[in-house]
């Protein structure tokens, strides 16, 4: 149960933008131009981002429903997500994406834990400015977003079928703000 009055068994973060849409609105555009956007990263690699770092905080719900995102966007290539959820280094995702991620973790954990070492090897394996700008942005926007789902003890479901239903809806309609919301 959350720790302030919010709809009842309305998961993650929607309860809490359903308490405060005028901010919950920003969010959501948020979301669906980082995830959804135009972007040289992929929108399963970004959905992977998103996951993996809120893997690392341990926001439970963040990371079940961006994995079934990712898990969805990827299709035949699925079981990349929960290679890199388990053990990012011995995955088989690309170099240059365990690179991306690399950065995205230490994001999680302090922004002035990047370095020009990290970046360079992000650079010399093929990434792009804007694919390290929206590594780090996705990185530090989903490290609010955990804090914020987590921090108001929002509703986590733990049924694994929950968030398959949740990765299919966000995978095909994105991060709009439901017009009963709004």
């Amino acid at each position: 149960m959350a720790f302030i009055k919010v709809p009842e068994g309305v998961p993650g973060i929607r309860s809490l933008v359903m308490f405060r849409p005028e901010t919950g609105q920003y969010l959501y555009e948020l979301a669906q131009i980082l995830l959804r956007g135009e972007s040289p990263i992929s929108e399963a690699d970004r959905e992977l981002i998103a996951a993996y770092v809120s893997s690392r905080n341990n926001c439970m719900f963040c990371m079940n429903s961006h994995a079934a995102a990712a898990r969805c966007l990827f299709g035949d290539r699925k079981t990349l997500v929960d290679e890199v959820l388990v053990d990012m280094d011995h995955s088989s995702v690309s170099e240059k994406m365990k690179a991306l991620l690399h950065i995205a973790g230490k994001v999680q954990i302090l922004g002035k834990e990047v370095k020009e070492d990290d970046i360079k090897r992000a650079r010399d394996l093929g990434a792009n400015n804007r694919e390290i700008h929206d590594t780090v942005l996705i990185a530090a926007t989903f490290s609010m977003f955990n804090r914020y789902v987590d921090g108001l003890g929002s509703w986590t479901p733990t049924d694994p079928a929950a968030y398959e239903e949740m990765g299919k809806r966000m995978a095909q309609k994105g991060y709009v703000l439901p017009q009963a919301i709004k």
